[in-house]
C-alpha cells in the first residue's frame, strides 16, 4: 500500500460530498471523514483574554459539561486532547493562543469530524498507511493522531474559524475555497474588522429591518445581479427567527451575510476597506450610518471607488442634489449604487417630463424620497392617472409629489379607499382634489389607525358630524396631526388660560388651524401680549380665533402701538381684519397706512 506525505496547504481537491450519507469528506483518505450537516448550535463565546496557564483549564471546565450531560468521560479526554490538537495547529498559522483557544472551543462540529476521523483509522488500523518522519504509528497519541489529521486536511485553520463565527460545516467548506491564498491571522483581522464596523456602537436596528422590509417591498423593476445578490441575503434573513428585524445583529447576520458575499473575506483591510468608509463618510454619510448603507447593500463593498461609485454619484447631480443631499439619498435607499437603479432615474425623469411635471417638483420628490427610483414607471402611471381623475396635474401634481412621494408607490385600489373615505363624509370630487393638494399625507395614511383615529378624537372634544367637513376643508391636517403629543397638548394649554372646552371647541368649528398652532412659538406669546400689554380678556379670542394667524411683530404689535397712541380701543377683528389701507383710513385719518422712510444705511 502507498504511504503518503502530510500536505503543506490545502489541495485542489480539498472539498468532497457524499450526500447519500449526508456527510461532507475532505482530502483523499482511504476512509470517509465524516462531518454531519446539521446546523451547528450556537456556542458562548469567550471574550476576556485568558492567561496561558489558564488553556488547559478552560478546555477541561468546557468538556466537563458533556459529562455533566450524560456524555461518557472517554469522550471527555477525546475532546479535550482534540481541541489541544486544533489549538496547536492554529498557533502554528500565527494566531495567539488565546483566539486559538476560543476558536477551539467554539467549533465543535470541526473537533467531532477529526475525532471520528481518527476513530475510523483506529477501527480499521490504517494509520500503518501513513507517513509522518520522527513519528513511531505504533505509539502516536490521540492527540497527536488528531493533530496530523488536521493537518491532513490542509484547511489551515480556515474551517475551525468559520464554524467559530457562526457557519456551518457546508458553509464553512463552500467559503474556504475563496480563502486559499490567505492566511488565518489576515482572515481573523477581516472578521473583527467587519464585525466592528457593521454591528458595534449603534441602537438603529429597527430602522435597518424597516427599510430593508420597505426597499424589497416597493422594487417593481427588473433588477441587476447585485440587487438580486441582495435580495437573496435579506430573504435568508427573513426566513430565520426575528426575520428583517435582526439584520443589524452580528450574532443573527453576519453568518448569512458571509454566505451571501464570501468574497468579503478575500478584501483587503488596508486597501479596500478603510479607503470605502473613509469615502461614504466624505459624501456626507454619518460613521454611524455607514453600517447602514452596507448591510442593507453588501455589493457595495465590491464597488470600485472610482471607476463605480463616483461616476453614479455625479449622476445625481441631475436632481440638483449636494455631496449632503446624495448622502442622505444613500442612507435611506443604498440600492441608488446599483446600475438597474440609474438606467430607471433616467425613465423617471422621461415620464414626468411627457407629463409636464415642473423638475423641480420630481427632484425634491426624489431627495426626500428615493425609493421612488426603485418603482417602474408603469406603476406610477396607474397612480398618476388617479390624481387626474381628481383633476390634480401638471404644476399640481408636482406640488403633492413633491410634498408626499411615496403616494407614487401606493396601489391605486388603496388611494381609492381614502377617496371613498372622503365621499363618506360629505366631500365631493373637486374638494377631495383640493385637500390632496393641500395636504397630500392624508391619502397615504391609514383610514383605520390614523384617519378613523382622528375623526373620533374631534367627536369626542364636541365637533359635531355636521361641522366636521367644514373643519377638515378649513385645515385638513388635523387629519394627520398627532393626538397625544399635538392636538391634546394645545387643547389643555388653552384651557388652562381660563377658557372652556366648549370655549375651544367653538373656536375650532370658526377658526380650524387653531390646534395647529405651537403653544410656545404662537399659542403662549400671543395670549401673554394680549392679557399683559394689551389688557384684554382672554375671552376676546373666543369671537375672534383668527387673533393667533397674524404676526405678533409685523402685525399685531404694530397696530395696537398705533391705536394705543392715538388712545383708540377697538375689538380684534376690527383691529386685525381690515387690510393696511382701510385700518389707515379708520383709525388714523388718512387714505392709507403710513410706511416710514428707508433707512439711509439702506439706500
Amino acid at each position: 500500500m502507498s504511504t503518503r506525505v502530510l500536505p503543506s496547504s490545502i489541495p485542489q481537491n480539498f472539498e468532497l460530498f457524499d450526500f447519500s450519507n449526508c456527510r461532507i469528506s475532505f482530502g483523499t483518505l482511504p476512509s470517509l471523514i465524516k462531518i454531519p450537516l446539521s446546523p451547528a448550535k450556537s456556542s458562548s463565546k469567550l471574550n476576556l483574554p485568558l492567561h496561558p496557564n489558564r488553556f488547559l483549564r478552560t478546555l477541561t471546565r468546557a468538556s466537563s459539561s458533556t459529562v455533566e450531560n450524560g456524555g461518557n468521560p472517554d469522550d471527555q479526554s477525546s475532546i479535550i486532547e482534540a481541541r489541544e490538537a486544533v489549538s496547536e495547529i492554529l498557533q502554528e498559522t500565527g494566531v495567539s493562543k488565546e483566539e486559538s483557544m476560543e476558536i477551539a472551543l467554539n467549533s465543535p462540529k470541526y473537533v467531532k469530524m477529526l475525532i471520528d476521523s481518527v476513530r475510523d483509522l483506529d477501527e480499521l488500523s490504517l494509520w500503518k498507511s501513513w507517513k509522518i518522519e520522527n513519528e513511531d504509528l505504533d505509539t502516536l497519541s490521540f492527540k497527536k493522531k488528531v493533530f496530523y489529521m488536521a493537518k491532513e486536511k490542509g484547511d489551515n485553520g480556515i474551517l475551525p474559524f468559520l464554524e467559530s463565527v457562526g457557519l456551518n460545516p457546508m458553509s464553512s467548506t463552500h467559503i474556504a475555497r475563496y480563502l486559499v491564498s490567505e492566511s488565518l491571522p489576515a482572515i481573523i483581522h477581516k472578521v473583527k474588522y467587519l464585525k466592528e464596523l457593521l454591528f458595534s456602537g449603534s441602537d438603529d436596528e429597527a430602522f435597518i429591518g424597516k427599510n430593508a422590509r420597505r426597499m424589497m417591498m416597493q422594487l417593481s423593476i427588473f433588477i441587476d445581479e447585485d440587487v438580486q445578490q441582495t435580495l437573496s441575503f435579506f430573504e435568508k434573513m427573513e426566513a430565520r427567527r426575528g426575520g428583517l428585524g435582526m439584520l443589524g445583529s452580528k450574532d443573527a447576520s453576519f453568518q448569512y451575510l458571509i454566505e451571501s458575499f464570501p468574497r468579503l473575506l478575500m478584501l483587503s483591510v488596508k486597501n479596500r476597506l478603510k479607503p470605502l468608509v473613509k469615502f461614504l463618510e466624505g459624501i456626507g454619510i454619518p460613521k454611524e450610518r455607514v453600517r447602514v448603507v452596507l448591510l442593507l447593500f453588501p455589493p457595495t463593498f465590491f464597488y470600485d471607488i472610482e471607476k463605480d461609485l463616483k461616476p453614479r454619484m455625479r449622476a445625481f447631480e441631475k436632481v440638483g442634489a449636494d455631496e449632503k443631499d446624495i448622502g442622505s439619498m444613500v442612507v435611506k435607499y443604498p440600492w441608488i449604487l446599483s446600475t438597474s437603479i440609474l438606467e430607471n432615474y433616467e425613465e423617471i425623469l422621461s415620464f414626468f417630463e411627457l407629463e409636464k411635471v415642473p423638475k423641480v417638483s420630481v427632484d425634491q420628490s426624489i431627495k426626500s424620497w428615493p425609493h421612488l427610483l426603485g418603482c417602474s414607471t408603469s406603476k406610477m402611471k396607474l397612480m398618476v392617472e388617479q390624481f387626474v381623475e381628481l383633476d390634480v396635474r401638471n404644476k399640481k401634481l408636482g406640488q403633492v409629489i413633491a410634498s408626499s412621494p411615496q403616494l407614487l408607490l401606493k396601489k391605486p385600489q388603496e388611494f381609492l379607499q381614502v377617496v371613498s373615505f372622503m365621499e363618506e363624509l360629505g366631500f365631493d370630487r373637486e374638494s377631495i382634489g383640493r385637500i390632496l393638494c393641500r395636504c397630500p399625507e392624508i391619502f397615504a395614511a391609514s383610514i383605520e389607525k390614523t384617519l378613523k383615529r382622528k375623526l373620533k378624537f374631534l367627536n369626542e372634544i364636541g365637533i359635531s358630524e355636521d361641522h366636521l367637513p367644514r373643519v377638515i376643508r378649513k385645515y385638513p391636517e388635523l387629519l394627520v396631526s398627532d393626538i397625544d403629543h399635538t392636538l391634546l397638548p394645545r387643547l389643555k394649554y388653552l384651557m388652562k388660560t381660563g377658557l372652556s372646552k366648549r370655549d375651544v371647541v367653538f373656536m375650532i368649528r370658526r377658526f380650524s388651524p387653531l390646534l395647529g398652532y405651537s403653544i410656545e412659538e404662537v399659542l403662549k406669546p400671543k395670549l401673554e401680549f394680549l392679557v399683559n400689554t394689551m389688557e384684554k380678556p382672554v375671552r376676546d379670542v373666543v369671537e375672534y380665533p383668527r387673533y393667533f394667524s397674524y404676526s405678533l411683530d409685523k402685525k399685531i404689535k404694530p397696530r395696537f402701538w398705533v391705536l394705543k397712541g392715538r388712545n383708540l380701543d377697538c375689538s380684534l377683528k376690527d383691529m386685525l381684519g381690515k387690510n393696511d389701507d382701510d385700518f389707515a383710513a379708520d383709525y388714523m385719518g388718512i387714505g392709507r397706512m403710513l410706511i416710514p422712510p428707508p433707512s439711509p444705511s439702506l439706500q
